[in-house]
């Protein structure tokens, strides 16, 4: 394993733990490439490893991408080029690089993408916002829009219109995660149709954002906390660090921690 792949790795364990994933998910080391590069200092930051990004990653050298979705979810009994999702993950392997993904262990982290979504509505703490005051519910979808760059959001409605206090969150698709929680308001990416049914029927409001729009905001959050984390592990000498050897060699890197321009919410509005 190239230094640069092992530290970043153990940076991002010390940002979002893998024992905080959900036990169905895929997470960690997806594939580590067998030819590293000497030369590659980027680590690329993506929600999705789409064709595009993969054409952006390939043309500047790069140790690892991060790709917060796994490309493979379901188990596989090969692995080839005619598939596009595996197809990326063979190319980037022979070209140096290798890709982590951390999905819910960043959802559920202290200071992850379901905190940075609550940081959005304002007040309380946690994943279920209790706001100082009662606000319309075109207060709080005002708010969610500046905060996530949206121009527009799917609204469900309950029968009898309120003002709401409590906000219960979940990024990506919340519907099973938020069923049955006791909020004015679920907030999260998608939801199934019965799901949002449900949830009006019971006199919730739904604000539905896009799967993917609820978390790419969050990636220059985890920029920033990424060169804090190897900041500190070039200073840790403990055995949960990296070795002396080690440390000398990844302070001479610059890398180069870069948000995917080609990573996009794969839907649009016309």
């Amino acid at each position: 394993m190239s230094i640069v792949v092992k530290s970043v790795c153990k940076a991002l364990e010390r940002i979002a733990p893998l024992r905080l994933a959900e036990p169905w998910d895929k997470v960690g080391l997806i594939i580590e490439s067998p030819v590293p590069r000497s030369d590659a200092k980027r680590v690329v930051l993506t929600i999705d490893l789409t064709t595009a990004v993969l054409e952006e990653t390939l043309q500047v050298p790069t140790a690892l991408v991060v790709a917060y979705h796994p490309p493979l979810f379901q188990p596989i009994t090969s692995l080839t080029l005619t598939n596009p999702l595996q197809a990326s993950l063979l190319k980037l392997s022979a070209a140096g690089t290798s890709v982590f993904c951390p999905h819910t262990s960043l959802d559920a982290t202290w200071g992850g993408i379901n905190d940075w979504l609550a940081e959005g509505v304002m007040g309380g703490a946690g994943r279920i916002v209790t706001l100082d005051e009662p606000i319309p519910i075109e207060e709080l979808v005002q708010r969610v829009k500046k905060h996530l760059s949206l121009s527009q959001v799917d609204v469900g409605r309950p029968l009898a219109q309120k003002s709401v206090k409590s906000v219960a969150i979940c990024a990506g698709a919340g519907g099973t995660l938020l069923s049955g929680v006791d909020a004015d308001v679920y907030f999260t990416g998608e939801m199934q149709h019965h799901e949002v049914l449900g949830a009006v029927a019971k006199g919730r409001y739904v604000i539905l954002c896009g799967h993917t729009n609820t978390e790419r905001g969050y990636l220059p959050v985890l920029a920033k906390k990424l060169l804090g984390a190897l900041s500190e592990l070039v200073q840790d000498e403990s055995s949960n660090g990296l070795s002396r050897e080690e440390r000398i060699e990844i302070e001479k890197y610059q890398l180069d921690i870069h948000i995917s321009e080609a990573d996009r919410h794969p839907l649009d509005h016309m």
